[in-house]
């Protein structure tokens, strides 16, 4: 006699048992849902929202402490306050600071996603990892683990490309994805709506006029890069939803991998061009 085996997985859209050999699933319709779900394995590490926020603060100060040792460190860049104990332009430079010149002048595209890790100075990314250790938690509540990533890595790259175009010549900095946070935020408060949408609505707008407000106040800020970040979330939020109205599936799983495969790509590209190249050379 002889047996036969069929492995059960459960649908990578639905959450359902199935058979990993079935053609579509027989709940939700997904085609080929053997195939979704080893493409989906390959970030399961997303599905850990507490790891997920601690990596990528990690990967920003890592980043940052490359950046200081890439270049010896300068007196900072222009009269900025957070420019204490700050990377010298060369090697912000060379490891992936985005901007008009970058991009356009020299064709650096993958510095709209390395940008989103680098920062200027100790009290410029003290603040940044602050406030998104703030707000993580709650896009991750709200729009799951996933598309919170999502919109971190596009939301800096939109709110880069608007720098960009705007003129801005040389930007670094989280707060592009930080203000993409904010923007999913409001729009999850306006579209939720009841005590508890108003509630984050008026607490995350609050948090969106204050940032505007230091812009216009401080020197050397990107206010352009924090408008396009807050129109980019806010986009990114209608347009992938949030959990009351829609759950996290296999397409918004797959988003998330395709940023996090740009984003090692880019950073990759960032470490050879700014920092291996001269323990290689």
């Amino acid at each position: 006699m002889r047996t036969v085996t069929r492995n059960s997985i459960l649908c990578p859209n639905c959450g359902k048992l199935i058979s990993s050999d079935e053609s579509s699933c027989p709940y939700c319709g997904i085609s080929r849902p053997g195939k979704w779900r080893r493409a989906v394995s390959v970030s399961r590490t997303m599905e850990n929202p507490d790891l997920l926020l601690h990596i990528i603060i990690g990967v920003n100060i890592v980043m940052f402490v490359l950046s200081l040792i890439s270049r010896p460190m300068n007196a900072g860049m222009g009269s900025n306050p957070f420019s204490l104990i700050s990377p010298s332009f060369r090697s912000l430079l060379e490891m992936g600071m985005s901007g008009s010149t970058p991009v356009f002048q020299y064709d650096r595209w993958w510095t709209l996603i390395s940008a989103n890790y680098l920062h200027g100075g100790i009290l410029h990314i003290a603040f940044n990892m602050f406030a998104i250790n703030q707000l993580a938690p709650l896009i991750t509540r709200e729009y799951g683990p996933y598309r919170m990533f999502t919109i971190y890595t596009i939301g800096g790259i939109i709110g880069f490309t608007v720098s960009s175009l705007m003129g801005v010549k040389f930007t670094i900095g989280a707060s592009a994805a930080l203000c993409a946070f904010i923007g999913a935020a409001l729009y999850y408060g306006k579209s939720r709506g009841g005590a508890y949408g108003n509630a984050v609505y008026r607490q995350i707008g609050t948090w969106a006029v204050m940032i505007i407000l230091f812009g216009l106040v401080m020197p050397n800020i990107d206010n352009w890069g924090h408008l396009g970040g807050m129109a980019g979330g806010f986009a990114i939020g209608f347009i992938l939803g949030y959990s009351d109205k829609r759950k996290e599936g296999v397409l918004h799983k797959l988003l998330a991998q395709t940023c996090l495969a740009a984003t090692v790509v880019s950073l990759g590209i960032s470490l050879y061009s700014g920092f291996l190249v001269k323990i290689i050379g």
